[in-house]
């Protein structure tokens, strides 16, 4: 008859899933460990093991948000891009990124880049002008060269 077999089997199964049990939550306490030791990270410090998820969920966050919740530019008072460049510049990270993918484009004063096949370079350039900042604030205002990055 086929049963002591099939009880081998059983307590095989048993035995491996209680390892692997016995594995896991070993595992969760060398992470608990090591996150409440490490200097680097304070959410993994404060938030031992479950800290380590931050970086997954903020990655699955992207896909989540267009279903569920707000977009990168509609929460206030700082939005979900502002405060993503702030964790950026505290941690000297390249701050660079692409202009225009999630910027209302279609506001007044917008800036805009037009493709042109055969560019005409100064019958049809605009000259800049200089901008003066402080101009009624302070003692001593700043006025910016023509061809720096402040525009009217």
């Amino acid at each position: 008859m086929p049963s002591g077999f099939v009880f081998d089997v059983l307590f095989f199964l048993a035995v491996l899933f209680i390892f692997s049990i016995g594995v896991g939550v070993l595992a969760i306490i060398v992470l608990y460990i090591a996150d409440r030791t490490q200097t680097h990270h304070a959410i993994r410090r404060n938030y031992p093991v479950i800290g380590r998820m931050r970086y997954l969920l903020e990655h699955m966050g992207t896909f989540l948000r267009q279903y569920f919740f707000a977009m990168d530019r509609e929460e206030m008072p700082f939005n979900r891009a502002q405060r993503t460049y702030v964790y950026q510049a505290s941690k000297n990270v390249d701050t660079t990124s692409a202009f225009g993918s999630t910027r209302d484009l279609h506001a007044a004063g917008s800036v805009l880049f037009v493709n042109c096949a055969f560019p005409t370079l100064e019958s049809d350039a605009l000259e800049t002008s200089s901008v003066t900042i402080g101009k009624d604030m302070c003692e001593q205002p700043y006025t910016t060269r023509s061809c720096s990055m402040f525009r009217p």
